[in-house]
């Protein structure tokens, strides 16, 4: 978590985003994204994390998200610490991966170079929240987070991005259960 930016507003309804050390495009398979999907839902479920928007493009992370809680930064570094093992081992185990070695690598040389970890660095530290306190300002990231994947040119309409909530603010569902803003 950045030693910079805080979550000054604990009950407040945040911006985050958050990307892979070197900006590595890790989510490019179905497995990555089934870990980070599912580590997602079980915050939602069991941790008090409300998730409203998220997308999730292949080298990070976008969400809207409050908590329940009042405790954001310990939810986020919990969802990112608890991310970093299950993907690093999702990467280590599948023997089909042909980046499998490289990414390793370039993990635990970011690793060496952060004296907060000990093996090898999945996610970079930073995480830059932004407090959400007017409609405008909401439905701005809102349509940042949808239009990522438009943007970057994956997909021409933000609701085929299958891995983004745009889906289920299009009147479909998606992957990944939400609460609306």
């Amino acid at each position: 978590m950045s030693r910079k930016y805080k979550f000054y507003n604990k009950e407040g309804l945040y911006f985050v985003s958050f990307a892979t050390v070197y900006w590595l495009d890790v989510f490019v398979r179905d497995l990555y994204f089934d870990r980070m999907l599912e580590s997602l839902d079980y915050c939602r479920k069991e941790k008090g994390m409300e998730i409203f928007c998220w997308c999730i493009m292949p080298s990070h992370v976008h969400l809207i998200f409050r908590a329940k809680d009042n405790n954001p930064g310990e939810l986020l570094k919990s969802l990112k610490t608890f991310t970093s093992k299950a993907l690093q081992a999702s990467i280590e185990n599948n023997m089909q991966e042909s980046r499998r070695e490289w990414m390793l690598w370039l993990m635990q040389r970011a690793g060496t170079k952060n004296s907060n970890v000990k093996k090898r660095q999945f996610w970079q530290q930073h995480n830059h929240p932004i407090e959400l306190w007017s409609a405008e300002v909401i439905d701005q990231k809102v349509n940042y987070i949808h239009q990522n994947p438009v943007v970057s040119g994956f997909v021409t309409e933000a609701h085929h991005w299958k891995y983004s909530s745009a889906i289920d603010y299009s009147g479909g569902k998606g992957v990944l259960a939400i609460d609306f803003v």
